[in-house]
């Protein structure tokens, strides 16, 4: 059964890069869930608006294919400019990404959760209660999609929000950094993908479309950190078979 992973969070993780001369995108053996189905990967990955372009995800899923050799599914549920409370059970959103990746279970095993986001909760009446509220929809999502111990994936903020002056809020990014981090650090089978060195658009808010590669790369290493290898290449194994298998039978 192929792999998938679910993409949740606000515009940083739906992808905001410019797809005017970015870095080619090779979307073979990469799948997105569609209205339920699967279909061949193109961008933008998370057209959640008009604005959205590349995106994190492409570079990883292009990283775990060159590993393991077999097909990946990405399930996009990221939305732009929403904050954590948005994403607490029985809100919308929480509940859509529910109903997208059990859809995608009927088909797919999901193997991790990559999140991005934390730009809204700077205010500072929002990110001291950072990581309580985020452990909670984290606890919930594990139950509601019954994934105890996947690989839970968690970004940094871009130190380049210090610059975005148009949100004076954004100056706090290093204390929902902190939590991310403390997160990461105190839970099982959850990674801090560090944000250093990389670049913004012109808005100093959202990485450009480089960065995002680049990030991307990160997340899927700090995945190979985390996740059990023997699983996974158990699994990838047994796809081989099943597809050996079945082209023999034609």
């Amino acid at each position: 059964m192929m792999h998938s992973f679910l993409l949740i969070g606000q515009s940083n993780m739906a992808g905001r890069g410019n797809m005017q001369n970015a870095e080619r995108f090779n979307p073979a053996r990469i799948k997105l869930l569609r209205n339920g189905l699967w279909t061949w990967a193109y961008r933008p990955i998370n057209p959640d608006r008009a604005s959205a372009g590349v995106c994190l995800a492409e570079s990883f899923a292009e990283e775990f294919v060159k590993k393991y050799g077999s097909d990946v599914g990405l399930i996009p549920c990221a939305d732009g400019g929403t904050s954590l409370d948005q994403w607490q059970k029985g809100e919308a959103l929480y509940e859509n990404a529910v109903f997208q990746a059990k859809l995608a279970s009927k088909t797919s095993k999901i193997v991790g959760v990559l999140w991005h986001q934390g730009e809204s909760d700077c205010d500072p009446l929002l990110y001291p209660t950072y990581r309580p509220r985020f452990e909670k929809l984290m606890a919930d999502l594990r139950c509601d999609l019954d994934l105890p111990t996947v690989p839970f994936l968690v970004g940094g903020l871009g130190d380049f929000l210090a610059d975005c002056h148009k949100y004076e809020d954004l100056k706090n990014y290093t204390h929902v950094n902190s939590a991310l981090r403390t997160i990461a650090e105190q839970n099982d089978n959850v990674g801090f993908v560090s944000a250093d060195g990389l670049g913004a658009n012109s808005d100093n808010l959202h990485f450009n479309a480089p960065s995002l590669r680049e990030f991307g790369r990160r997340y899927f290493a700090k995945f190979e950190e985390i996740a059990d290898p023997n699983l996974l290449t158990a699994d990838a194994s047994a796809l081989e078979t099943a597809e050996r298998s079945a082209i023999e039978q034609l």
